[in-house]
């Protein structure tokens, strides 16, 4: 890839030339390119393209992986109730899948090696794949061994020869940052035992638009997947589905289970229902400008309620990727002081593109004269525990706007 991005201009699954822009954000920088010293940082356009043959979505402006991943600060351990979530995940698919203690599990995109761990404690003979180097070393040091490199055909081929071939490949949160996903799903699909399962858990495009999470459309995020194109895509490679979870997780996702067309596993009953459930809500045109609409209806309300608080000190909590996207689409520069975030390698540096500072919750003071926006809107119960008995304001932005008083109970419903 020449330079730090480049247009993508046809689809990233049947490759396609006919793209249709059906929502527009605000251009923003990196999401996660928090800085410890002030620097300039280029902004990016931020649109949804739909594919009009598959109807498959993704963004448009591709930027080189090197330049995201190539000094990642993200860790697993650091999202909020991600670790548990890996527990419950690893016991949930080995009972499903009624897999064996000695059986190998790839997870590529592995991080810190917490769901690795897991798997790990259970028996199971594990590898991670983790393009930065220092979070692939660190899994290595407790015992997760990681190769720190993207996963690619080439890379397959040689885990294959070395390891042998996986009973289970995992994907978390992982194939929608995947440009090149033809070479890439060849490579998956190499590496796949006879009756071995890949599951994929990503972003499902239809509850991101019911749950109001356009905050994780960012750069990292080249996909937005949905049932029916990816059903298509993994048929090129005689990959089935063979059955739909529904998961909590980033606002709503799903976990999809492939297979060999010719293994053992059956299809799940759930595959049918969601696919129906699809169809009928109808993922066009229509459906994302009512999405933008209520976007847009959200951000003139939450300005207008920012307005009455402007001669405040008003702090936002949450210093993530999501965080960028809010920050830059809401317009709301203008009205933070700094962001707060627990995070501590967070804690210290400057905000993408326009250098807010982000301090923990100790390093500043709030009253009944402060205002908090709780950018991570997703954990804001645990966030409004912190808030309680300052007395100050906090703004909840989505599903909808919600304003309280943090000296209530911690129930804020």
């Amino acid at each position: 890839m020449p330079g730090k991005y480049y247009t993508r201009k046809t689809c990233r699954l049947c490759d396609s030339k006919h793209l249709i822009k059906v929502l527009s954000l605000t251009p923003t920088a990196l999401c996660d390119e928090y800085l410890k010293r002030i620097q300039n940082q280029p902004v990016y356009p931020l649109d949804l393209f739909q594919c009009d043959v598959c109807q498959f979505v993704q963004i448009e402006y591709v930027v080189n992986s090197e330049t995201i991943y190539g000094d990642y600060i993200y860790i697993t351990t650091s999202s909020s109730g991600l670790s548990a979530h890996f527990a419950s995940y690893a016991n949930q698919v080995i009972n499903k899948l009624q897999l064996q203690a000695g059986d190998k599990v790839v997870d590529i995109g592995s991080n810190d090696g917490t769901l690795l761990n897991y798997f790990q404690q259970n028996g199971f003979r594990v590898l991670g794949i983790e393009p930065c180097n220092k979070i692939a070393e660190q899994a290595t040091t407790r015992g997760i061994e990681t190769i720190s490199t993207f996963f690619n055909f080439e890379l397959a081929k040689k885990i294959k020869k070395e390891y042998g071939a996986a009973d289970l490949i995992t994907l978390n949160n992982v194939f929608a940052n995947i440009d090149d996903l033809t070479d890439f799903t060849k490579g998956l699909e190499y590496l796949l035992a006879k009756n071995g399962v890949l599951v994929i858990e990503s972003s499902y495009l239809l509850d991101m638009a019911k749950n109001m999470v356009f905050d994780f459309i960012y750069h990292e995020h080249l996909s937005y997947f949905s049932i029916l194109p990816i059903t298509h895509f993994f048929a090129k490679f005689e990959l089935r589905l063979i059955r739909v979870e529904p998961v909590a997780t980033k606002g709503g996702s799903l976990r999809y289970y492939f297979s060999r067309e010719l293994s053992q596993h059956s299809i799940d009953q759930s595959v049918a229902i969601f696919t129906q459930i699809e169809i009928r809500e109808n993922i066009n045109a229509d459906f994302f400008n009512r999405w933008m609409y209520k976007i847009e209806a959200l951000k003139k309300s939450l300005i207008v309620e920012l307005e009455k608080h402007k001669d405040k000190k008003i702090f936002a909590y949450g210093a993530s990727a999501t965080s960028t996207t809010l920050i830059y689409h809401f317009c709301l520069a203008k009205y933070i002081h700094c962001l707060l975030d627990d995070n501590p390698r967070k804690v210290g540096t400057y905000s993408p593109g326009i250098h807010i500072p982000v301090k923990q919750l100790n390093d500043v003071m709030l009253n009944e004269d402060s205002v908090v926006i709780i950018l991570a809107w997703r954990f804001y119960e645990m966030i409004y525990e912190k808030l309680t008995n300052f007395g100050c304001t906090v703004i909840i932005p989505l599903p909808s706007i919600r304003v309280l008083t943090a000296i209530q109970p911690s129930k804020c419903v």
